[in-house]
């Protein structure tokens, strides 16, 4: 069984376009955005007292409302090769938040050409490149920015996180360890912290840090579903069960989830649980996976679990009705006439059905089979004439050529159904058919025949 990853890995990186003037006229915002060049001159460019009066107009033009537009005229006029790259790196800015991503990464690039050790350009620049979803590209000016000293938690995290959209998973988990040691108030590192280590299979460490944030945020879907999977990645699936079922109280547990859960307890034997839990997912899904829910009723048909695939295939039909395509319809028929011939209840009208199916289809090695378990009670002359037919098609042969030797064991016809049996063995290997084969064996050397 498949661990189910559910969810995508939350964005970090959620830059919107700020239209309020409130923000630009907010003093902390102006004081960040301008700076103090001179007190860190290694990483941070100069102005002149004449590039910083036009600074200072492009500010006051920020403090309007719709003044960006004429911001960034003003600063496209001023952009000169000599002039100060705090003019590039502020038109990046603002292009930035006019969702304008190409031309703030060039205005970025044109600010770190002029001043190579421009911290907060090499910074915002990685930002950009996240917004793009251009993670491989961002890794190199986030790693920069740490170069240059800018190992802030934000920067450590949105560099784990472009670490982890690369699949680069042990410098992601390295990466997210830092973020959440400097800013262990945000828990986007956190799980992205777990799932890192979900990812490299350290499904213990994962349970652990998932249960640390469900003591900060009890319930929540995306913890509880994380855990569940790493439950399942160490091979305790009951664990994962009890999970799913108590998110499903709420009604938050996914769809695949729920044929997850099922497929758990289709694996630990608890056939009514498994088709219970098949159905709420059906019932769930507004676009009910028809092709699916029918593979759930064969897997429990394949199991011996008869009642339990009946009620399924029951619920099935209710609630896709008259929406099924003609396959689907088809492989319902099958369904319906082999629950019948497991429970020796065949009728003629379900032969009937399945003889119109082989007219439209005579390669249906699967109705073949049907129709030959049908008439293997009544009439072994017509069994075995489907059972025949069913051998000359690849994929069905197995199946046919064992149906096909059980009918002649049933007449006593040990030594002639051998060669059909290991036949049957040869191309499908399977235990219970080789425990057969050496039963059968056993009572043709007795009797000599």
């Amino acid at each position: 069984m498949a661990v189910l990853m559910i969810g995508a890995p939350v964005c970090l990186a959620q830059g919107t376009s700020v239209d309020s003037s409130a923000f630009w006229n907010d003093p902390s915002f102006q004081k960040a955005f301008m700076g103090s060049y001179g007190m860190r001159a290694e990483i941070e460019p100069r102005v002149t007292t004449l590039e910083k009066e036009q600074m200072d107009k492009v500010m006051k033009l920020m403090s309007e409302n719709e003044g960006t537009t004429k911001a960034i005229d003003l600063l496209t006029k001023n952009i000169k090769p000599a002039a100060s790259a705090v003019f590039d790196f502020t038109l990046a800015n603002l292009q930035f938040q006019e969702n304008r991503l190409p031309e703030a990464v060039t205005a970025y690039q044109a600010a770190i050409r002029k001043f190579p050790s421009f911290q907060r350009a090499y910074k915002n620049l990685g930002l950009v490149e996240i917004r793009q979803g251009h993670y491989e590209t961002a890794i190199d000016p986030l790693t920069k920015t740490l170069e240059l000293g800018g190992g802030d938690g934000q920067t450590y995290g949105l560099l784990a996180y472009a670490y982890a959209m690369t699949e680069q998973y042990a410098a992601a988990e390295s990466a997210y360890r830092l973020a959440v040691m400097l800013q262990p108030k945000i828990l986007d590192w956190q799980m992205g912290l777990c799932r890192m280590s979900f990812k490299q299979q350290k499904f213990g460490e994962a349970i652990a840090l998932c249960d640390e944030l469900l003591r900060r945020e009890p319930g929540k879907a995306d913890y509880l579903l994380l855990q569940a999977n790493a439950y399942l990645g160490l091979k305790q699936p009951m664990k994962a069960a009890e999970i799913f079922e108590l998110l499903d109280l709420s009604g938050k547990t996914p769809v695949a989830a729920l044929h997850t859960l099922g497929d758990i307890y289709m694996n630990e034997g608890y056939a009514d649980q498994a088709a219970e839990a098949y159905a709420r997912a059906m019932f769930r899904d507004p676009k009910v996976d028809a092709g699916r829910q029918l593979r759930n009723v064969e897997v429990l048909l394949s199991r011996a679990a008869y009642p339990a695939a009946g009620e399924l295939l029951k619920k099935v039909k209710t609630k896709l009705g008259g929406a099924m395509t003609e396959e689907q319809r088809k492989r319902t028929l099958k369904l319906d006439a082999r629950l019948a011939a497991a429970r020796n209840e065949a009728g003629e009208a379900q032969v009937k059905i399945l003889e119109t199916l082989i007219t439209l289809d005579p390669l249906d090695g699967e109705t073949l089979i049907l129709l030959g378990q049908y008439y293997a009670a009544t009439n072994p002359e017509k069994a075995t004439f489907y059972y025949e037919r069913a051998e000359g098609i690849e994929k069905y042969e197995a199946d046919a050529r064992l149906r096909h030797g059980q009918l002649l064991v049933k007449s006593g016809k040990y030594q002639d159904a051998l060669p059909l049996l290991k036949r049957a063995q040869e191309i499908k290997p399977r235990e219970n058919v080789q425990r057969y084969i050496e039963q059968v064996e056993r009572v043709a050397k007795a009797k000599g025949s």
